[in-house]
């Protein structure tokens, strides 16, 4: 009996330690709500130039609406750091965002 119990108290040691409850890692990042309209554009521009597909907000997209710019900038931002290594510098544009 005393096997089991160890083996359980093991188990769960090590599920505890492998999900952690709360994670500092980044997982996106987007625009932030007080960007002016030309900062989301230029994040966009800039995006789409460095080989971010942004045929997803074009009209038709599948990510076209909602037809915000803030939702357009934050989908381009957010493929340009997931396509960039997930790194804090792959969220650093120079105009506003909130990663």
């Amino acid at each position: 009996m005393s096997t089991l119990i160890f083996i359980f108290l093991l188990l769960s040691f090590i599920m505890i330690h492998h999900l952690p409850v709360v994670s500092s890692t980044q997982y996106y990042c987007a625009a932030g709500v007080d960007s002016t309209p030309l900062q989301l554009q230029l994040n966009i521009n800039f995006g789409c130039s460095q080989g971010v597909d942004c045929r997803a907000i074009q009209p038709g997209g599948s990510c076209f609406n909602p037809n915000k710019l803030i939702n357009h900038a934050s989908y381009v931002m957010n493929a340009y750091y997931q396509t960039h290594g997930r790194t804090q510098e792959a969220c650093k544009f120079v105009f506003g965002n909130i990663g």
